[in-house]
């Protein structure tokens, strides 16, 4: 694996999110890798700067704070390569992982966080 060298359960669990969010072409945020995966904060916001500093994924801020009572949002996807080396990791430890999810989950657009709303569209 390009980049990543420790494959940890909670990278496993951040890739699975990530992998089914990617099939359904949505982006997501780290509050909803937190809700979703159920690993604290300081755990998601590690495992996400070793992915973006692999090169597996891509950060970008929201342009509009729809709710100025919080900060802004950091939306993430998984690059090409990202999504290479995901669905090779994921294959090899998790491979029900490479199924479709059969409900969305918190923080896509189908579960009710969506890059739409978050940024008032």
């Amino acid at each position: 694996m390009s980049g990543i060298e420790r494959v940890t359960r909670p990278l496993l669990d951040v890739l699975e999110e990530f992998f089914q969010a990617h099939l359904r072409g949505e982006e997501l945020h780290g509050w909803a890798l937190v809700h979703s995966t159920k690993r604290a904060g300081p755990t998601v916001y590690r495992v996400l700067d070793r992915l973006e500093d692999a090169g597996w994924v891509a950060g970008r801020w929201e342009q509009h704070n729809p709710d100025p009572s919080r900060p802004r949002r950091r939306f993430y996807q998984l690059t090409g390569v990202g999504v290479t080396e995901a669905r090779l990791l994921l294959g090899e430890r998790r491979p029900r992982a490479l199924q479709p999810a059969a409900r969305p989950l918190p923080g896509t657009a189908a579960g009710g966080w969506s890059l739409r709303r978050a940024e008032g569209r």
